[in-house]
C-alpha cells in the first residue's frame, strides 16, 4: 500500500519511487492527474539523472487544450513494491502519476475541508 497527502491546493500527493538503469533508486513527490491518461510525467533533468533511455516522440493535448510534442522514455516506477516498467514523458513541469500507472490500483483520498462555512 502506498499513502500520501491532499496539498492546501488540494493537490493529491504520493512519493514515488524511480529506478534508474543503473539499479539505483530515488524517491519524488508526484501529483496524481486523473486528467493524464498516460504513466508518467518527469522533467528533463530528472530523466538525464536516471538513465532512461529515448523511445521517441508523441504528440499529446495538455490539461490547457495546447498540443505539444514531448520526448518519450522508458523507464522503472517502483509501484507498491513491484518494478514496473513505464512510460515516461518528458516536461518543463511538475512530476505527475497518470491512469496508466494507476490501473488496478485502488485510490482512497480524503481531502480536508478548507471552507470556515
Amino acid at each position: 500500500m502506498m499513502t500520501g497527502v491532499v496539498t492546501a491546493n488540494r493537490q493529491a500527493v504520493i512519493e514515488l519511487t524511480l529506478r534508474s538503469t543503473s539499479g539505483q533508486v530515488t524517491t519524488v513527490e508526484a501529483i496524481i492527474d486523473t486528467g493524464f491518461n498516460g504513466f508518467l510525467t518527469l522533467p528533463l533533468p530528472h530523466i538525464a539523472q536516471l538513465g532512461f533511455p529515448y523511445e521517441g516522440t508523441v504528440s499529446a493535448v495538455l490539461g490547457n487544450g495546447r498540443e505539444a510534442v514531448l520526448d518519450i522514455f522508458a523507464g522503472t516506477a517502483v509501484w507498491d513494491g513491484q518494478d514496473r516498467d513505464v512510460v515516461v514523458l518528458g516536461v518543463d513541469g511538475d512530476v505527475l502519476v497518470g491512469m496508466a500507472l494507476l490501473t488496478g490500483s485502488r485510490v482512497i483520498l480524503e481531502p480536508e475541508s478548507t471552507d470556515k462555512h
